[in-house]
C-alpha cells in the first residue's frame, strides 16, 4: 500500500469508527446498491441509467478538477461501502489506479469501446485523449457498458436499466445533433476552436472544427510561453474571432492570447465537471449544450 493510502486509511478507519460507518450522502433505510464515480459528469449519466434503483456518488464535487485530484478519507470511506467502481479510464484519472487498489469492489472503465483520438503534440502526443465523453455519440457507448455493469449489480432491475439507457440515448442522439446543427452555421474560416486545454477533440471531430490549446492535458495547468506564442500564433494566422477556457482551470494565459491578438473570450467552457443544481450546467445534457451555445455565439460574434 502508498504511503498516500496508508496515510489515508488509517483517517478513513478512525472517520468510519466516529460516523457509525455511515458515508456520506448514507441513510439508515437507504439500502440501494452504492454506485461510485469519480466525478460529477459520469456521476449524472449513471443516475440516468440506474432509474432509481441504485445511490449513485461522486468522489469529486462540483467544481473540481478530476485530472490530478488527491484523494480524502471520506472518499475512502465512500469506497470501503461502494458496491460498484465507475472510472472514465483513458489515462484521465491518474491517482485512480492506487486509490482504487485497497477497494473490494468490481471495476468498470465506462470508455470500454470508444475510439480514441490521440493527443497531438506535447509530452502526451500519441495517447488517447480522455475527454471522450465530450462526443455524446462517445456516451453512448458509456451508457452501453453501464447498463451491462447496472444488470450485474441488480439483476431483478435489468430491464429498468436497459430501458432507461434506451431513453437516454435517444436523448444523447438528439443532443449530437442539435450539437452539430448549430455548429454547422460557422463558416469554413471560423471553424476554430481555441481552448486552453485539448479537451474538445471528440467535439471538434463530430462537428468538424479545428481544435488548438495551449495545453493537452490539465496535469500542471500553467501553460508555457511558448505555448502561448505558439496559441497567438495560429490565432493571427487564422482570424480566430474568439478563445476560451475551461471552467476548472485559470483563464489568465488564454487572456494573454485575446491582449496579444484582439481576438475576444468567448466565454467559459464546462468539460471536466458539473456545476451545483442552481448553476448553468447542473446536468451532461446541459453541459454540452452550453458549450454548443457559448462556441456558437462567439465565433459568430453574437455572444452577448
Amino acid at each position: 500500500m502508498s504511503k498516500l493510502l496508508s496515510v489515508i486509511g488509517v483517517a478513513a478507519a478512525a472517520a468510519l469508527l466516529a460516523t457509525g460507518c455511515s458515508g456520506t450522502g448514507a441513510t439508515a433505510s437507504d439500502d440501494r446498491p452504492v454506485v461510485l464515480t469519480t466525478f460529477t459528469v459520469l456521476a449524472d449519466i449513471a443516475a440516468n441509467v440506474a432509474d432509481g434503483h441504485l445511490r449513485v456518488e461522486s468522489i469529486t464535487k462540483p467544481g473540481a478538477e478530476v485530472h490530478g485530484y488527491e484523494p480524502t478519507p471520506d472518499d475512502v470511506r465512500k469506497a470501503a461501502r461502494a458496491d460498484l467502481v465507475i472510472d472514465n479510464g483513458l489515462n484521465l484519472e491518474a491517482w485512480f489506479a492506487r486509490f482504487v487498489a485497497e477497494v473490494d469492489a468490481p471495476h468498470v472503465v465506462v470508455s470500454d469501446g470508444v475510439e480514441p483520438v490521440p493527443i497531438a503534440e506535447d509530452a502526451y502526443a500519441g495517447k488517447p485523449n480522455p475527454h471522450a465523453w465530450m462526443s455524446p455519440l462517445n456516451v453512448r457507448t458509456y451508457v452501453d457498458n453501464l447498463v451491462r455493469a447496472f444488470a450485474d449489480l441488480a439483476p431483478a432491475h435489468a430491464g429498468d436499466f436497459r430501458a432507461a439507457g434506451d431513453r437516454y440515448g435517444d436523448e444523447l442522439q438528439r443532443v449530437h445533433d442539435d450539437l452539430v446543427a448549430a455548429l454547422a452555421v460557422l463558416p469554413a474560416g471560423k471553424r476554430a476552436l481555441v481552448t486552453c486545454e485539448g479537451a474538445f477533440s471528440y467535439l471538434a471531430r463530430d462537428a468538424g472544427l479545428t481544435e488548438r490549446y495551449l495545453w493537452a492535458v490539465n496535469a500542471e495547468q500553467q501553460a508555457t510561453p511558448q505555448q502561448v506564442a505558439g496559441v497567438v500564433d495560429f490565432v493571427r494566422a487564422n482570424a480566430v474571432p474568439a478563445v476560451f477556457c475551461e471552467s476548472t482551470v485559470s483563464d489568465a494565459a488564454m487572456r494573454q492570447v485575446v491582449a496579444a491578438t484582439g481576438a475576444a473570450f468567448g466565454g467559459v467552457l464546462h468539460v471536466d465537471s458539473l456545476s451545483t443544481p442552481d448553476g448553468p450546467v447542473p446536468t451532461y445534457l446541459d453541459l454540452v449544450r452550453h458549450d454548443a451555445r457559448t462556441i456558437t455565439a462567439a465565433l459568430t460574434g453574437r455572444a452577448g
